[in-house]
């Protein structure tokens, strides 16, 4: 019998209430990337501030403890007098209530001509996922303080009595509560990068990270902004640039004011950071689509013009934009985000100013410096007969799908069913983990794949090099969605693609190989949520007439801990890989979808991916070098 529903059980989510109860609509979830979305709501404040005139330095300080985060500026100071509305002061106002805040007048006022906080549920978000949060303020010659808790405030507003206070700002202080976020521990390389960003995109503002946790402030100031960031980006991406002079537009339109910075260069792939008000817009929008349609149309304009483009040669847009590097920031007084996380504008407006900006520039650019015209011209035409070329090497292999099994690689062992739905294919390592797994697995949704050794490294490979590969070849042939350019999703085989390798560093390089392949290749799957690594156990552990099935040590120091304190002596086995497992053994922990576990991989932060995956699968090694260095404390052990 149906339960009964009337009004009754509906419910009402009263304040920050809302905020607590569903934090992903704020925030975008609880995971790394929400947990840091917090700092980033209070750190575009301060930047507003900056980015107004008002203020000249921030500072983000992270606590010894890890897990409390510090913003302060020397802007104006949030307002504590009392709206006449609320009766509450302007300082307990913008920070428990959702849509309050001084950036959302229209009256000529000019608090705030550009602003990154627009939806007025920053600071008030971030209060009600804080276990405490601690706001003071100076203006006026006084200091006043505040103490807030789960978004409730929890003193009044204090003012401090000794002496006049000099200058005036706003320091945000808080802890994110545990109860909301399975690890509040921040990560300072995450938080020092999106300082040193904010400082290229404000040139002249002083951003100081101070790191308490290691005893490190790092200050930054960029009086050449984008164009210095542009050097930085390039360097870090190792791409090499092919002209000297970077292509560079400041223009002031009546949508928008425009800066834009960048260059072509030796690398395979375009990468062009967007900013709006400052705002990482990961995702992109109006303003990257008009970049994008003036350069393409200053690039025909000036082949059409010189007659420059070969017989046979079918240049496409992504042969012009091939290689480009870039910066992108603009600067509009109502920008419309998608969603609160602000990772995409939508403003349609703000694409047509830029694309008319960008064109004749960039054209006028191209015809007054026709030697380095020439050498971009001709990196055009370069790439467009290799994706001509690519394009039918990768067409020959994505031809080989499932509509005929000769096709398929011999040692894919493959599944009976014939539906797509709830199909996983297993890449294993090696013909022994290939046998077991075989052996173990239900032939009628299960399919296995061994691949022999380590596999190319794909890092700075391209699609040719790839397709050579016979590993590869074979792994894409038994996908079937294709490869690069011609991906399909729809045509994928199977549900779920599992990468299964031993539980070893041996194991751990090989899957971080085909990583790299499918981050590079075929990014896609990723997207999709059809990429998988499964959690074969490292160790097995006997006590008593009880088995466990350890993941690694940290896994089994605490199976010891919990359950090794009766008499028999516990029995511990370490496998030396997976085809040491017996096919049941192996089904039991590692391919039963009951009791085996699974990573998904997901990607949360794309630009951050991307630079480690170069960092640390490049052919530059003193990045590797770096990074060792920098962690070399916190290896416990190493597997050699």
């Amino acid at each position: 019998m149906a339960k009964k529903y009337n009004a009754d059980q509906l419910t009402v989510l009263q304040g920050l209430e809302a905020v607590r109860k569903r934090p992903g609509m704020y925030i975008g979830g609880v995971n790394s990337a929400g947990l840091h979305h917090c700092v980033w709501e209070i750190l575009d404040n301060s930047i507003d501030e900056a980015m107004n005139g008002h203020a000249s330095e921030i500072t983000l300080t992270l606590h010894k403890s890890g897990d409390t985060v510090t913003i302060s500026d020397n802007g104006r100071g949030i307002p504590v007098d009392k709206n006449k509305k609320t009766g509450k002061s302007g300082l307990e106002l913008v920070l428990t209530e959702l849509h309050a805040g001084g950036k959302f007048q229209n009256d000529g006022s000019g608090n705030y001509k550009t602003s990154g906080g627009l939806h007025g549920v920053g600071a008030s978000v971030v209060n009600a996922l804080s276990k405490r949060l601690v706001a003071t303020v100076k203006r006026d010659g006084a200091e006043y303080r505040m103490d807030f808790a789960g978004g409730l405030p929890r003193t009044k507003l204090l003012r401090k009595k000794t002496g006049e206070v000099r200058g005036t700002g706003t320091a945000i202080e808080f802890t994110p509560d545990p109860k909301i976020f399975p690890r509040t521990t921040f990560n300072p390389e995450t938080l020092e990068t999106r300082l040193e960003t904010a400082s290229f995109l404000h040139s002249g503002v002083k951003m100081v990270f101070a790191d308490q946790t290691t005893g490190k402030r790092t200050v930054f100031r960029h009086e050449n902004g984008i164009s210095d960031y542009l050097g930085h980006v390039r360097d870090e991406r190792k791409a090499h640039p092919i002209h000297d002079e970077p292509f560079y537009l400041s223009k002031e339109t009546a949508d928008a004011r425009i800066e834009l910075v960048f260059q072509w260069t030796e690398s395979t792939d375009e990468h062009v950071r967007s900013y709006v008000n400052g705002i990482t817009t990961g995702a992109g929008g109006s303003h990257e689509n008009g970049l994008r349609a003036g350069l393409n149309k200053a690039i025909r304009n000036y082949l059409e013009t010189h007659k420059l483009t070969p017989r046979g040669v079918k240049i496409t847009h992504e042969d012009i934009r091939e290689g480009v590097v870039g910066i992108l920031s603009v600067f509009i007084a109502d920008p419309q985000f998608q969603g609160q996380t602000k990772d995409r504008l939508n403003n349609p407006e703000v694409q047509s100013a830029i694309d008319g900006a960008v064109r004749p520039a960039l054209e006028q650019w191209l015809n007054s410096n026709s030697s380095l015209a020439e050498g971009i011209v001709t990196r055009i035409i370069a790439a467009s007969r290799a994706r001509a070329a690519s394009r039918a090497a990768s067409a020959s292999v994505s031809r080989k799908t499932a509509s005929s099994k000769l096709t398929l690689p011999g040692k894919l062992s493959d599944c009976t069913a014939k539906k797509r739905e709830d199909t996983e294919l297993f890449i294993v390592e090696g013909d022994s983990a290939g046998g077991s797994a075989k052996q173990g697995r239900k032939h009628a949704f299960q399919a296995i794949l061994p691949l022999r050794g380590k596999v190319l490294n794909t890092e700075s490979a391209g699609l040719k090099k790839v397709l050579d590969n016979k590993e590869l070849s074979d792994l894409t042939t038994a996908l079937g969605c294709g490869i690069g350019p011609n991906f399909d999703l729809a045509k994928l085989r199977y549900q779920r693609i599992i990468l299964l390798a031993d539980a070893d560093s041996d194991g751990h390089h090989i899957t971080t190989l085909l990583l790299t392949f499918f981050f590079r290749h075929m990014p896609q799957l990723i997207s999709a949520g059809r990429l998988y690594i499964a959690m074969p156990p490292l160790y097995r552990v006997d006590i008593g007439k009880e088995t466990f099935w350890a993941a690694d040590e940290a896994d089994r120091a605490r199976i010891m801990e919990e359950h090794g304190g009766g008499r028999s002596a516990p029995q511990i086995t370490r496998f030396k890989g997976l085809g040491e497992m017996m096919p049941k053994t192996l089904w039991d922990t590692t391919l039963n979808p009951d009791t085996r576990r699974l990573l998904r991989v997901d990607i949360t932060d794309g630009l951050l991916t991307d630079r480690v995956m170069s960092d640390l699968m490049g052919k530059d090694p003193s990045a590797r070098f770096r990074f060792i260095m920098d962690r070399a404390e916190e290896a416990e052990a190493v597997d050699l």
